[in-house]
């Protein structure tokens, strides 16, 4: 396997998310709050992040801890995964309850665009252990 890149990830006071790699090289993002500074804080990380993607990637969003989305954090999901490099991305983002992940089935699927990254949101972190295991070549 080629060198991993670099997260990029600082840990901050006020900051409701943490990342670490993956073993497959991907990333995995655990949320414990959306307010303004965490998501402000996560588009900053993500774009960067985007800067040079140039393989393909497994990363996981467990949004568990966080029991409802607004509409305006998945806006801002939305214009973060219509960067072409997110082309590369396969993201398997895990809520807290299915009657979460139709609210966001509903506003992210109808406004992601065809730069989006390959995401499906589930309830059981081993379905979606499962589908990121999936060959990359196999990426929707």
């Amino acid at each position: 396997m080629s060198e991993q890149k670099p997260l990029y990830y600082k840990s901050e006071p006020g900051i409701g998310y943490t990342v670490v790699r993956r073993p497959d090289g991907g990333m995995a993002l655990t949320f414990t709050d959306l307010s303004d500074a965490t998501i402000a804080h996560w588009q900053e990380f993500s774009s960067e992040h985007l800067l040079g993607a140039d393989r393909l990637t497994r990363n996981l969003y467990d949004l568990r801890q966080v029991k409802a989305i607004p509409e305006k954090v998945i806006n801002v999901a939305v214009t973060v995964n219509s960067d072409p490099a997110a082309r590369n991305i396969r993201l398997a983002v895990i809520v807290s309850s299915p009657q979460v992940a139709e609210g966001i089935r509903q506003i992210y699927y109808a406004a992601a665009t065809e730069a989006s990254a390959a995401i499906k949101i589930f309830t059981d972190i081993d379905e979606a252990e499962a589908w990121l295991s999936r060959p990359l070549d196999q990426i929707v």
